[in-house]
């Protein structure tokens, strides 16, 4: 029995790849999230672009304490154990009628780590339903073999390489999983998962936090950074990202512009990465 899961729910990830829903916060609470990040658009001029999209809990204090919450950190204590990090958050905007999609893809296949272990919460800033362009995941793909993917750079995908499973996809075996705001998915590193274009009339506004264990390596790499958010680091793989003190700490800009040209290089791997500098 966990702090959140119990040994069904538990089971059932293990068994499908993702579980969901689980709430990680109210209503309310994601209304005043979203009011933050959109003031903060708003100051820069437009939708979060480039690396203010990544790792930005080095860059929002109010998302560094997220992270570190416990509604948020017990389901994922339930699955990972008690050393917990957080390798990358990642904002995922669909502007309202927004053509803006993501192909199927399995997420272990390009960053670099080789944990069998890492899992992704994300969260439901607004509603995230059929219309909106929900997560979308072929349950139990996270068991089986890697699965082939070609490169498009595809100006309406939201991926870094426009990446997509070329076979071994079944559309009618797709589950849509809806979320309400402050819910979460929690899903497996290796599962194969996609979302449509938003055909609301509001933006989707979704959060993944990347969980790591300690013992987790990053193999492209000698150099990559992670937020200890519960328990010790165990074996010091990563390099410690520091928690800011407010907004746009100075320290962690700093830090966050060093582990944004890191996470280029790695994501980029094995193609000509300068071309796709932003």
């Amino acid at each position: 029995m966990g702090k959140v899961l119990d040994a069904g729910a538990i089971a059932r990830f293990h068994r499908d790849g993702v579980y969901a829903p689980v709430r990680v916060a109210s209503k309310d609470d994601m209304l005043g999230m979203r009011a933050r990040l959109e003031a903060r658009e708003a100051e820069h001029g437009g939708p979060l672009k480039g690396p203010l999209r990544y790792k930005s809990h080095l860059l929002f204090k109010w998302l560094a304490e997220f992270i570190r919450s416990p509604r948020v950190l017990d389901p994922v204590e339930d699955i990972l154990g008690p050393n917990i990090m957080v390798w990358s958050t990642d904002w995922w905007l669909k502007e309202a009628n927004s053509p803006s999609y993501v192909s199927w893809h399995q997420d272990s296949q390009y960053w670099g780590l080789d944990s069998t272990k890492l899992i992704t919460l994300w969260v439901a800033l607004s509603p995230a339903n059929v219309t909106s362009g929900c997560m979308r995941y072929l349950l139990g793909s996270h068991l089986g073999p890697d699965l082939p993917h070609r490169e498009t750079y595809h100006d309406d995908n939201m991926l870094t390489r426009g990446q997509e499973i070329t076979e071994g996809i079944d559309e009618a075996k797709a589950v849509n999983v809806e979320l309400d705001p402050g819910e979460g998915s929690i899903f497996a590193f290796r599962i194969a998962h996609a979302s449509h274009p938003n055909r609301s009339a509001d933006r989707r506004i979704g959060l993944a936090i990347r969980f790591i264990p300690p013992d987790a390596r990053q193999i492209r790499s000698d150099h990559d950074s992670a937020a200890l958010v519960r328990g010790v680091d165990t074996h010091g793989h990563f390099e410690l990202e520091p928690e800011p003190e407010c907004d746009f700490d100075p320290e962690a800009v700093e830090f966050h512009r060093w582990s944004e040209e890191e996470r280029r290089k790695i994501l980029y791997h094995g193609t000509d990465w300068e071309t796709h500098r932003t």
